[in-house]
């Protein structure tokens, strides 16, 4: 395979791997915020969430704002209050996107020929 056929092969991970979501997906913090609001099936504000959060308040509202930037979380105002839902479909076509995209530009059995 030539290196023109490589590239376009792998052309589309350029739009899915976006650093913005990686940034947001890699503070333990966040990722730990990403787990509980999934577990609670329900929207949660930022005080809800600081509950649980061993930082202050003002650092979990920055953290939402992250997620929320990176498309990961949905934010829903409520009066004062600002409720918070996983964007679950986003980010799963997201994943499932990238996963794909990687297997069909680096097949797994062309891996495993290698060795």
């Amino acid at each position: 395979m030539n290196k023109l056929n490589e590239n376009d092969c792998c052309s589309g991970l350029e739009d899915l791997l976006l650093p913005r979501m990686f940034k947001a997906l890699g503070d333990p913090n966040r990722v730990s915020i990403l787990i509980h609001l999934a577990e609670c099936c329900a929207p949660c504000s930022v005080s809800e969430v600081a509950d649980f959060c061993p930082v202050d308040l003002s650092v979990v509202s920055r953290h939402l704002a992250i997620l929320r930037e990176a498309g990961i979380l949905e934010a829903q105002k409520r009066g004062k209050e600002v409720y918070y839902t996983v964007c679950s479909q986003t980010l799963v076509d997201t994943l499932r996107s990238i996963a794909d995209a990687i297997e069909s530009c680096c097949p797994v059995d062309a891996n495993l020929e290698g060795n």
